[in-house]
């Protein structure tokens, strides 16, 4: 079942075999915890040999070691397509409802047609990423989708739908069971069902009554904008050689999203903080004061560092202006490098070191978010997070793209 007009389709979705430790298998998205091996290390010695998604994904931590990892990631999903996996849902979607720190947060499995997905600047597309695409971050996720046999997805994808037509009434009869268990590492409970026929059919219904409205952009990536574009651009290297048949029906044309709505009361946007490391957070600090971008004195952007913090005022959010200083101060201290940090607790860990210094931006609303990326196109990268870092997706769903 599938509707080019909302670029949407159902699908095969698969989870771990019955009797599984699904504790064990949901790891955390992959790009969080970046600068913690601590975290990373802790989820290696709980899992220990348990089939899990940990051996599907590459955590970023260890994107220095992705050539020989890549391979055993590979290996490991056709191993586990052997008698790991179970078709949970023939053909429909997942419903998701999370439990965070943040409450109840609604979400519902499906997958989105990247043919009518552009991530490029001054896109138009019915799907849009939120925040700047950076090209070379791209590869490494594409090295593992394009030789996979299965993608296990941690993108969010949001749609503006303020009076709660689509997903949430799909709860009224969440039907058949799928899982409900507590994630590893505080990651709060998750529960799933599968949702078929008709009452999948009534999802379409919804959002084509939303498409009329939504002014040209349906969907909105908010978490995974690089791992989507690595799923375009997987698709962009297939397609060329394919029937039209094969092209309007192959696998790798569609990817596989979790859509929660803008609205749901336990989305919380977060800002994503900065640090350099490998700098004198002195020498940060004067050129801060020096450039005409940030006023001493105020909130919107706090410098924090091992011997004290100082605050910065912005004529308006900050992200964009602390971006650019940051991008300017890398190119001019080559010895310097970035990280973004989900989490202000995660971020002062980080700052007992002598030559790092912390930036922590206020937070973007969400209710500007659509509006924004209709008028302006995408935020710069990493403007904001959906929730702490243990609040993101965790590996679960799969689904058949290759051989």
């Amino acid at each position: 079942m599938k509707d080019g007009n909302i670029a949407l389709s159902t699908g095969e979705i698969l989870l771990p075999a019955d009797g599984l430790n699904y504790e064990k298998w949901a790891v955390v998205a992959c790009d969080q915890f970046t600068a913690d091996p601590a975290y990373w290390a802790k989820v290696e010695a709980f899992v220990g040999d348990a089939p899990s998604s940990l051996r599907l994904i590459l955590p970023e931590i260890y994107l220095d070691e992705r050539k020989e990892r890549v391979r055993e990631i590979h290996a490991a999903m056709r191993v586990y397509l052997g008698g790991a996996l179970r078709v949970a849902v023939p053909e429909g979607f997942a419903l998701v409802r999370r439990e965070t720190g943040a409450g109840s947060r609604q979400g519902l499995l499906a997958c989105v047609d990247l043919e009518q997905y552009d991530f490029s600047a001054g896109s138009q597309s019915l799907i849009r990423a939120t925040e700047g695409t950076v090209p070379e971050r791209v590869p490494p996720r594409a090295e593992i989708r394009a030789g996979a046999p299965l993608e296990c997805p941690h993108v969010m994808m949001l749609i503006d739908d303020p009076e709660h037509t689509v997903i949430e009434p799909a709860f009224d009869d969440p039907g058949r069971v799928l899982y409900d268990f507590d994630l590893m590492m505080g990651g709060g409970r998750v529960q799933g069902w599968a949702l078929e026929g008709n009452r999948a059919l009534r999802v379409f219904e919804a959002l084509a009554r939303l498409r009329e409205k939504c002014g040209g952009l349906l969907y909105a990536v908010g978490d995974g904008n690089h791992s989507l574009a690595a799923a375009k651009k997987c698709w962009e290297d297939v397609k060329g050689g394919l029937s039209a048949a094969e092209f309007d029906s192959h696998p790798a044309r569609y990817a596989l999203v979790e859509l929660v709505n803008l609205h749901c009361p336990a989305l919380k946007f977060e800002p994503i903080h900065r640090v350099l490391f490998g700098v004198n957070p002195k020498s940060v600090l004067t050129s801060m004061r020096r450039s005409s971008a940030f006023q001493r004195g105020g909130e919107d952007v706090r410098v924090a560092f091992a011997g004290g913090e100082e605050g910065f005022a912005t004529q308006d959010h900050p992200i964009r202006p602390l971006q650019n200083f940051l991008d300017n101060y890398l190119r001019k201290h080559p010895e310097a490098r970035i990280d973004y940090i989900h989490g202000e607790e995660e971020l002062r860990a980080l700052l007992e070191r002598e030559d790092a210094v912390g930036f922590m931006p206020r937070a973007f609303d969400k209710a500007e978010l659509f509006p924004y990326i209709r008028e302006h196109g995408a935020l710069p990268r990493k403007t904001f997070s959906m929730g702490e870092a243990r609040d993101k997706r965790y590996y679960l769903e799969m689904r058949r793209i290759g051989r």
